[in-house]
Parts: structure tokens; C-alpha cells; sequence
């Protein structure tokens, strides 16, 4: 093994000359040392070609080792003659070499560059969108986190004045802005509405009774009612109700009680069918009752597989809404006052109004165009009042002349007045376009132009002309399929939508699968014959725990239509966002019952709603807008809308279902992610709202 050599050789010159004997020894010494020196380059070269690059990039500052000659002075490195010489120029060769490398890489991929961004534009640009999607999710993740840990903290609990308050409906405000003549019932919702804590239970609240039994007993605890008021309310339904110390039961075939099932046996006879069950065939599957009371009468109506939703005005007390929903009955408050419904024109098989406490000749009819908007062509509308009987007209003149108002409007209206039998009078809508243009001239409202008829307002000003006449819905419902095969739309009807049959069928097919999951995932909680609710009794069968449930992103209304497939006894809210397409049509077409509603605003019902809550895509379609309002916001109105021990179901895209996770616990949900087998890209988040009993003072 050669020795290492300096890294400066000193001059043989230099060396100390004060003794002559060393002079020979010393040039002996040196040749030797050369001998060496020329033995050592050879194995030089080896380890210069491995340090070549490194040099190449970090250039050695120090003298060159070879650099120096045996006499102190410096070679000259371009010199052909000695082995050394030689030696530089295969050194510069290859770093020459290695810079035409470098050059021609870096010009290769120049040309590449080019010829991707020519070639494959679409591919970068779908590349593009989804880093942009990506970056609308970690800037709402950024949104909800940036504040730190002072902002996870738990949300507080509202006071206790608001366990039945609903953002959007305060009448004392209202009257304070001004609104008067029936809009300060109208719903309001402004920047402040928002709610920001969690509505705790009232003091004695208990759990639902499971459906059936559910819809005729009610916890009077549950609901914010005096007994005065369950005794003294005037409309027909509200009369069928009884106050039994902790609980209010609904017995509308009591003897002490006018009877429902009688009320529907003539409405029945009314259009010339044998009973209330024969109205399917006629081809009427929903109805809009109006001022519904307590829903008696879409309680009796659904077991004749009639699906029927209430609506009535805000109350701050006794609420209509409130109750009937509380028995497991769709409902939501609504009003006539000054805007339009939220529904699609042409929407219902029926409207009912049993002492509604509308003056339908008021405002120059203007609640009667309203009602033959949402009203299907073919369609009846049922109004039982006081001012309508025959009778009373002899004695007052004033209700003769309201009669006569509303009669000749109708008739204006293009309706057949087919009966009248005490206080009910029953009209049917006119199937005919034509019947509009035969009117005397001036006699009624005018046919709203094209800009004029919007198919699905959201809450705008009630129009004075009839609307729904340029909509390609326009189909008797006589000549629609009756249920339960109207809910299968065929080719032609789904092209009334805009659909492709492929696109209900892969919605049906996804929507069946999520509900056999979400059973599967769900029933050893809720469907155990024992749940685990300590100090509670066990439950009796059928140990039905869902009822209401809302569907916060309808789409085409699958997961309803998977539901009833299944045979569960529950009825579904389906919610279109007016963030994203409106298929609301679709679903009141397919016999089902839903709303269009903008999710940064509070819902129209009361707390303590809906036992189940299902977002399917509702958080990426909210990200994809410029919204106003936070998934925090989101979540506290759910909280809201959710029962007590309440189940909501959030399937998503993976990043925003892990944000939504990091929230749960600000709300105080339980909650854990499932993965979904059949998309990698989504996850499943269930949640379970806890029973936090309020403590009496």
C-alpha cells in the first residue's frame, strides 16, 4: 500500500546544510522518494476519477497536489510533455464532457415541456381543477382551525328561553321593523338569525314513543303547550286531542270527538269515490294541509298510504307544527301571507283547509292563486268553514258576500266547483290549458308570462297571475300512474328533467346499498330490543327508533325511495339545496314530500325534529360556493333539527369528512369515520347527539 503524500512538498534546497555527512544520505533519501512519488500516481488516477464530479460542482481552493514541481515552482498545466500534462487534459475533457451533458438534458426537456402542454392540455387543466378543489378544502380546514385552541372549545348551551326558538321568526322584531298585516309571521332571515349555541331539551323531556304508537301519544313535556289551549282551539283536527296527566293522546274514533275517518269518508264521496281509500286511484298521493291543526287528518290519511304535509304559521306556543311533528308526521311551517311557498309550481294532488284561519277573499284573491300554483292539474282543493254553509247566509249578509267573492274567483280560476255539503266545499283545477284563454275577457287573473313563472321560488313575493301554465309538468293526475308506480318515472318523464334513465338507476342502485349499510351499522343501537338508557324502562315492540327523518341533499330523492323499498315506517324530508340542482320537481313527481331551502339559513321547524339526519355530498357541494356561513353553522342548526340521542349520517369526501370529525366534539356528538369499501375517495361519518337532561330549578 503506497504511503499518503503531503499535501506540500518542501525544496530539497531549503534543507539545513550545517553538516556536510548528511549531503549524500539526503540525495539518496530524495531519488528514493521520487521513485516513489512515480509509483503513487498510478494509483491516483482512480481516486481523481471518483472525485471528479464533487470538484466539478465545489471546486478545491487549495494548491493542486500535483501542481508543484520538485523545485518549488509551478508547472504549467497546459504542457503535452509530461505524464502529469496528460493527465489535465483528460480531467478538462471530461468536465467539457460533462457540460454538454447538462446542456442537451436541459434543452430535451425544454422540448418535452412544450409538447405536454400542446398534447395533453386537458389532462393538466383536470389536474388543475383538482388541485383547486384540494385547495377549497384545506381553506376551510384553515377557516375552522386558524383561531387555535381557544376556538375547539365546546359550544355553550343556549338559555333556557330558547328550547323553542326558530331563527328567522321573531314577530316581536318583526312588528319592530315594521312589518305589519300578516307579514311579521313571515319568515325573516337576516345576518343576525344565526344561532351560535345548543338548544338543550326542556326540563322533563322524554324520548318519543316508538311509531305507531307515537303518532297517537304524545309527552306534553315534549312540546310547548298550556291546557287551555288543547281545550279551547277551534279547528276541527285540534278538537280530536285529550290531556291525560303526562301524556296528550289523539283518538280521533272517540265518541266524544268528531271523527276523521268520517271528515275523509265524505270528502271521498265528495269527488265520487266509495271511501278515503279509493284516493290512489283517483290518482291523488300527496296533499298540503293547510293550518293542519294537529295532523290528525294526515294521520288517519296515511294509512291509506296518502302522504300528506302540514303547514301553518309560526306559534310561539300550542304550535301546530310543533305537535304534529312530534307525533311522526311530516310538517313545517309555512304561510300564505306574502310570499310564495318554497315548493315547485304544480306540486300537490290536493290542498286542504279544514278552518285554516285564512280569509281566501282578502287581498283580491291573491292566497287562491297561490294555491292553484302548487296545486298538479286535476288536482282538488278542500276548504270546510263556517263562512261556506248555506245556511248562515240567511242570517249574515257580509259571510254571503265573502262566499260569493270566493265562488266567482274560483270559477276564474278555471276550477269546478264539483260539491258542496254543509261546511265543505270541494273544487277540482282544470286539466285544460285552454280554459284560460276562453275566460270573458278581464275576468280574473292574467296568465303569468315566461319571466313571470318561475317553477321553484324561493320565497318570493306572491304574484298576482297564475303561474305553472309554461311548465312542461303540465299533466292531469288522472293520467299520471298512480302510486306506488308513479315513484318509477320512465324514459319520456325523465326527460321532462333533464335525466337519462342510467342516472336514476345508478342513484336507486347507490342508495339501496347506503340504506342496507347504514341498517347494518345502525340497528345493533337503535333497533336492539334493549337500548341502553340507564334509568329508563325497556322499550315495547316494535322497537321502532326513527321516524322523522331529513335528507339534507335530496338529490333525485333515493334514499326516500330506498326507505320505503325496505319496508322502514319512517317519512323522509327531502331537502334540495339552492346551492345546487334543483330535481325538487322530480321528487314531488315521484310522490314524495320535500323543500327547497338554502342550508345557511335556519330550517322552518322547531327544535327537537327529526330522529335521523343523512348528508350525502352536502359538504362538497356547500365548499364549491362562495358561502356565507361556516360548517360549524351547519352543524349547530343539525344539532338543532336533531332529537335527543339522534343520529346523523355525513358521507363525503375523505378531507372534508376528517374536518368535520375535528368539529364533532365542539358540539359534544359521539361520533367515529367509516370507510366506504366501494369508494376509496369518501368516507362516512356517523354521529350521535347525547341526551343532556336539563337540571329543574
Amino acid at each position: 500500500m503506497s504511503r499518503p503524500l503531503p499535501l506540500h512538498r518542501g525544496v530539497s534546497g531549503m534543507r539545513n546544510l550545517s553538516n556536510s555527512n548528511d549531503f549524500w544520505d539526503s540525495e539518496v533519501k530524495d531519488k528514493t522518494e521520487k521513485e516513489d512519488l512515480d509509483r503513487n500516481r498510478a494509483s491516483d488516477q482512480s481516486y481523481l476519477s471518483l472525485r471528479f464530479p464533487f470538484r466539478l460542482l465545489c471546486p478545491d481552493n487549495s494548491p493542486s497536489k500535483y501542481g508543484i514541481t520538485e523545485n518549488g515552482f509551478a508547472s504549467d498545466p497546459f504542457s503535452v510533455g509530461s505524464p502529469r500534462s496528460r493527465h489535465k487534459l483528460t480531467v478538462l475533457f471530461l468536465k467539457l464532457s460533462l457540460v454538454v451533458i447538462v446542456i442537451l438534458a436541459l434543452t430535451g426537456s425544454f422540448w418535452w415541456t412544450l409538447s405536454i402542454s400542446t398534447l395533453s392540455r386537458g389532462h393538466i387543466f383536470h389536474g388543475y381543477r383538482r388541485l383547486q378543489e384540494q385547495l377549497v378544502l384545506d381553506l376551510w380546514d384553515i377557516g375552522e382551525l386558524s383561531l387555535g385552541a381557544s376556538r375547539m372549545k365546546e359550544i355553550d348551551f343556549c338559555p333556557e328561553e330558547s328550547e323553542n326558538h326558530i331563527p328567522c321568526f321573531n314577530i316581536s322584531e318583526n312588528l319592530a321593523l315594521g312589518y305589519s298585516d300578516g307579514s311579521e309571521y313571515d319568515r325573516q332571515c337576516g345576518q343576525g338569525s344565526r344561532q351560535s349555541c345548543l338548544v338543550l331539551p326542556p326540563v322533563n323531556y322524554k324520548i318519543p314513543l316508538r311509531w305507531p304508537t307515537g303518532r297517537d301519544v304524545i309527552w306534553v313535556a315534549n312540546v310547548k303547550i298550556t291546557g287551555q289551549e288543547v281545550f279551547t282551539s277551534g279547528s276541527l283536527t285540534k278538537r280530536m286531542m285529550m290531556l291525560e296527566e303526562e301524556q296528550i293522546s289523539f283518538r280521533s274514533a272517540s265518541l266524544m270527538f268528531d271523527g276523521v275517518e268520517d271528515y275523509s269518508h265524505q270528502i271521498a264521496e265528495m269527488i265520487g269515490l266509495r271511501n278515503e281509500s279509493n284516493f290512489i286511484q283517483a290518482g291523488v298521493r300527496t296533499i298540503l294541509d293547510i293550518g293542519c291543526g294537529y295532523g290528525s287528518f294526515g294521520a288517519h290519511l296515511f294509512s291509506k298510504q296518502l302522504l300528506t304535509m302540514c303547514i301553518a304559521n309560526y306559534e310561539s306556543s300550542g304550535s301546530q307544527v310543533q305537535l304534529t311533528l312530534e307525533r311522526g308526521l311530516p310538517a313545517m311551517i309555512g304561510s300564505f301571507n306574502s310570499k310564495q311557498l318554497p315548493y315547485p309550481s304544480l306540486s300537490f294532488d290536493m290542498l286542504h283547509c279544514a278552518r285554516c284561519g285564512i280569509d281566501w277573499d282578502e287581498k283580491d284573491g291573491i292566497f287562491l292563486i297561490e294555491v292553484d300554483r302548487v296545486l298538479k292539474p286535476g288536482g282538488y282543493f278542500v276548504w270546510t268553514s263556517p263562512l261556506t254553509n248555506v245556511q248562515s247566509f240567511l242570517r249574515n249578509k257580509e259571510k254571503q258576500k265573502r262566499w260569493n267573492f270566493v265562488r266567482d274567483f274560483a270559477e276564474n280560476l278555471c276550477w269546478e266547483l264539483m260539491s258542496q255539503q254543509e261546511e265543505t266545499v270541494l273544487w277540482k283545477k282544470t286539466s285544460k290549458k285552454n280554459c284560460y284563454n276562453s275566460r270573458k275577457p278581464g275576468s280574473g287573473p292574467p296568465i303569468c308570462s315566461k319571466g313571470q313563472d318561475v317553477e321553484s321560488p324561493y320565497y318570493r313575493p306572491l304574484q298576482n297571475c297564475i303561474g305553472g301554465t309554461h311548465s312542461r309538468r303540465w299533466l292531469p293526475i288522472e293520467e299520471r300512474p298512480t302510486w306506488p308506480s308513479r315513484s318509477n318515472l320512465n324514459k319520456n318523464e325523465l326527460a321532462l328533467y333533464g335525466l337519462h334513465s342510467e342516472e336514476i338507476n345508478e342513484d336507486t342502485t347507490d342508495s339501496r346499498t347506503a340504506v342496507r349499510n347504514y341498517w347494518s351499522l345502525l340497528s345493533p343501537l337503535i333497533f336492539s330490543d334493549h337500548p341502553k338508557r340507564p334509568g329508563d324502562e325497556d322499550p315495547s315492540p316494535p322497537y321502532n327508533m326513527l321516524r322523522n327523518v331529513l335528507d339534507m341533499n335530496a338529490r333525485y330523492g333515493g334514499l326516500n325511495a330506498a326507505l320505503l323499498e325496505a319496508g322502514k315506517s319512517v317519512w323522509v324530508m327531502n331537502v334540495v339545496p339552492t346551492s345546487g340542482p334543483n330535481y325538487l320537481p322530480l321528487i314531488l313527481d315521484r310522490g314524495y314530500v320535500g323543500v327547497l331551502h338554502d342550508w345557511c339559513e335556519a330550517f322552518p321547524t322547531y327544535p327537537r325534529t327529526y330522529d335521523m339526519v343523512h348528508a350525502d355530498g352536502l359538504l362538497s357541494l356547500e365548499t364549491s360556493q362562495h358561502r356565507r356561513c361556516t360548517m360549524l353553522d351547519l352543524f349547530t342548526e343539525i344539532d338543532r333539527l336533531l332529537r335527543p340521542e339522534g343520529w346523523i349520517l355525513i358521507r363525503d369526501a375523505a378531507p372534508l369528512v376528517e374536518s368535520a370529525r375535528a368539529l364533532t366534539s365542539r358540539l359534544k356528538w359521539d361520533a367515529r369515520i367509516i370507510e366506504i369499501e366501494s369508494n376509496s375517495d369518501e368516507r362516512l361519518l356517523i354521529c350521535q347527539k347525547p341526551f343532556f337532561k336539563k337540571q329543574a330549578m
